[in-house]
């Protein structure tokens, strides 16, 4: 048998006041001190100055999931998800610390291994391993920037292997 009791509702609405305060609105004073400012652009410094060295361990992993691509025919899906993925994490970083190159050749990469419809093919293998020569020369070069007439030749090169062997 129903209630006749009536039912009340409440609604609550909370102020959002992280909101408020990075928008500048919250009551009292918010900010950064120059010190902690100060403090974080030397730790990022730090981090542009070390990049290649760390970027070049996710080259490394790139190469090697292209190597097993070579080998394992039969697994390149499996394989080229894993390669989505580090191009996923590169794509966010290049720009961040000085080498937007990486950003543009992992994004072509990641955009070039979304998840397809049938088998992959040895040319697309081919391109996964054009992506990655790309951005060792890029590191290894330490060209960073938009790398002046050797980025263009890199960007160029790549993109005459992208139109070769895509299908």
């Amino acid at each position: 048998m129903a209630s006749s009791k009536p039912v009340i509702v409440r609604f609550y609405r909370f102020k959002n006041r992280l909101r408020e305060k990075t928008a500048g609105l919250a009551p009292g004073s918010a900010g950064i001190s120059p010190e902690a400012l100060a403090a974080a652009e030397q730790a990022l410094s730090k981090m542009a100055e070390d990049y290649p060295d760390w970027v070049s361990g996710l080259v490394g992993k790139l190469q090697e999931q292209h190597g097993r691509c070579v080998d394992s025919p039969e697994k390149r899906n499996e394989y080229f998800e894993a390669i989505n993925h580090i191009a996923h994490d590169m794509k966010g970083q290049g720009g961040t610390f000085g080498y937007p190159l990486i950003t543009t050749f992992a994004d072509s990469l990641y955009g070039f291994t979304t998840k397809r419809a049938g088998d992959i093919s040895d040319n697309q293998v081919e391109l996964v391993k054009s992506h990655v020569d790309a951005m060792r020369a890029v590191i290894r070069g330490r060209v960073s920037g938009d790398g002046g007439d050797i980025g263009i030749k890199l960007t160029d090169v790549l993109n005459a292997a992208i139109a070769k062997y895509q299908e």
